[in-house]
């Protein structure tokens, strides 16, 4: 009888998987691809997130942004008033308290420093349930009146994303890190319509030593999330700002001085954070999962005073910056963002500090601008565009990241007039940053930790390229060779895998000698080729170090691994071959690294 042909066109066999798999990891095509789909997934949680922020936050408060209707009841609690806002924290406090306890304690607290962490001690491991816990916690956090921002959570999950996908295909410790990144940057552009934003966010504080190469893939995974998130979203710019430009030149006087006291303020703002964090460590008991909710009755009572401190504040940057408000209470916004963001993270609650760095630079810089006003009438820019560099001056101070802070603020504004006096506030916020603390905003969690993301974390002689190290390739096992057969032959390696080679000699995966030999106890049929017992291991490329070669062997759990190569003809091809011996010889300081050795026969 005649099977009728598949509508599927190609054969949903391992083969074709492992293939596939191959050409994604290896080929130039195949990084633009995963690049694209890491931005178009990005986007889509981005808007997913968006959308659950704005549904707890109408659940909690009955309005769509709370602070923009600042001691305003909820309709749906009538009989409350304004005293809702003390039960909104907790209530959402008891959601994602045990959501987070339970699934991924790394989505407690504002999510960059896990992703630093994960790029730079980690290989780019970040766990596929963080995205999805860090979204509902995050969302539940600010929707039921946590104080922090949207940016540190999207990057977490963008990053969880990146590297799930890098790890589905096997792809290398270098390039998973650069998918992490892609994740980053895609998960800031389709959040704040920001891509040269989000590529820079990934290249300053995700990457921090970046390629051509890396730079081309994060470029084209933020395009893609913007484009996607744009076409859901909208193009309408963070904030509507009518033009302005520098009135005189000593203005540029004024926009530095503004510049230094942002500066000194972002970096207070994470002294405040930590400190705060330290006595919720302190004066906290009970367990974790519960704290977000006891700590949220501190938040509520902190709302009551204070509504506009509820959720990420955009309605009050934009009230601020069109100087709606006057000198005292902007400073009191200032200090009362500090303390509220601060008090989020340290109840154990799951959002950004970015989005809180551009509200306390938006109200710290236009109360620096109506203070110039009283002083010179007439002589200065509207309140505006000191709002706008306040805001792009303290998150430098902050997380020290000049060039992010610079096109941050232009593509969320659109304003382009006052881009000089702007980067000059930036550039001095950040140098007295440095000169005012070691660490950023993000640096200093890790280092709390113990972890300094600028000391090397292996020995020089660990990254050493894999291309001084690797050995040939060994012969391989003939994908058509029945298992006795091929038994025979990896028993005469040292190590007991061998590489498995199509018909036309192409690299098809590695065969162990344990997998066969398990075949065969189990009464596998003789006659059943290498093929079928064929995997595929972590894949290292002759650009790769001796460190990440290690790390790929362990999980590959063979005593012998190929190497790809990593640019010209030989993208995506092995072109060599390293053993554990050769990786630790090369480690040791009691031994120099082993010289690549001329193979003849089958050696492990």
């Amino acid at each position: 009888m005649k099977h009728p042909r598949p509508l599927w066109p190609l054969p949903l066999d391992r083969q074709t998987w492992v293939s596939l798999g191959v050409k994604l990891r290896t080929s130039n095509w195949g990084q633009i691809t995963l690049a694209m789909l890491i931005g178009a997934g990005a986007a889509l949680f981005a808007v997913l997130f968006r959308w659950l922020i704005a549904s707890f936050t109408w659940i909690f408060t009955g309005h769509p942004d709370y602070a923009a209707v600042p001691g305003a009841g909820n309709p749906n609690l009538p009989w409350l008033g304004a005293w809702f806002v003390v039960l909104a924290p907790v209530v959402a406090g008891l959601l994602y308290g045990p959501l987070v306890q339970a699934f991924a304690r790394e989505a407690r607290g504002h999510g960059v420093p896990e992703v630093m962490y994960a790029v730079s001690q980690q290989g780019g491991r970040i766990r596929p349930q963080v995205a999805v816990v860090k979204a509902l916690a995050s969302a539940l956090c600010i929707g039921g009146g946590g104080s922090v921002g949207r940016e540190g959570p999207i990057v977490q999950i963008g990053s969880a994303l990146g590297s799930t996908l890098g790890r589905v295909v096997h792809a290398s410790e270098s390039r998973l890190r650069v998918l992490v990144a892609c994740g980053a940057a895609a998960g800031i552009s389709a959040t704040f319509n920001a891509p040269l934003a989000g590529v820079f966010f990934a290249l300053e504080l995700i990457l921090l030593d970046f390629t051509a190469n890396a730079f081309g893939l994060v470029v084209i995974a933020s395009v893609t999330s913007s484009v996607i998130g744009r076409a859901i979203l909208g193009n309408a710019p963070f904030l509507s700002l009518p033009a302005f430009s520098v009135t005189s030149p000593v203005e540029y006087l004024l926009y530095a001085v503004l510049g230094v006291v942002a500066g000194a303020v972002g970096v207070g703002f994470s002294k405040v954070l930590y400190a705060v964090e330290d006595l919720c460590d302190h004066l906290w008991r009970g367990p974790e999962w519960l704290r977000p909710a006891v700590g949220g009755i501190a938040l509520g009572l902190l709302l009551l005073v204070l509504p506009q401190m509820y959720g990420v504040g955009y309605p009050v940057i934009d009230q601020a910056v069109q100087g709606n408000y006057a000198i005292g209470f902007l400073i009191v916004l200032v200090v009362g963002k500090m303390v509220a963001t601060s008090l989020t993270i340290g109840i154990g609650g799951s959002g950004g500090v970015f989005a809180p760095s551009l509200f306390i630079g938006a109200a710290l810089g236009s109360a620096f601008g109506l203070v110039a006003g009283q002083l010179m009438p007439g002589q200065v820019s509207p309140i505006g565009a000191y709002g706008l560099i306040g805001m792009g001056a303290v998150f430098a101070g902050a997380a020290r990241a000049p060039i992010t802070a610079v096109l941050m603020m232009f593509e969320l504004t659109g304003e382009y007039s006052i881009i000089l006096p702007l980067m000059a506030a930036i550039v001095l916020a950040t140098t007295i940053s440095h000169a005012l603390s070691p660490d950023t905003i993000y640096t200093l969690k890790l280092r709390r930790r113990g972890i300094d993301l600028e000391a090397p974390a292996t020995p020089s002689r660990a990254r050493v390229r894999l291309a001084t190290v690797m050995r040939p390739l060994p012969a391989g096992v003939d994908a058509r060779t029945p298992l006795p057969k091929a038994a025979d032959q990896l028993s005469h390696t040292p190590y007991g895998v061998l590489p498995v080679t199509n018909v036309d000699g192409s690299f098809l995966g590695i065969l162990t000698a344990r997998a066969v030999a398990e075949a065969l106890a189990a009464g596998e049929d003789t006659t059943r080729k290498a093929a079928i017992m064929t995997e595929f291991p972590a894949t290292v490329t002759d650009a790769d170090t001796v460190e990440e070669a290690i790390r790929a062997l362990n999980l590959s759990g063979c005593g012998g691994i190929p190497v790809f190569g990593s640019s010209g003809a030989s993208v995506g091809s092995p072109v060599g071959w390293v053993t554990y011996r050769d990786a630790l010889r090369t480690v040791s300081v009691d031994a120099p690294p082993a010289a690549p050795t001329t193979i003849t026969g089958p050696a492990g």
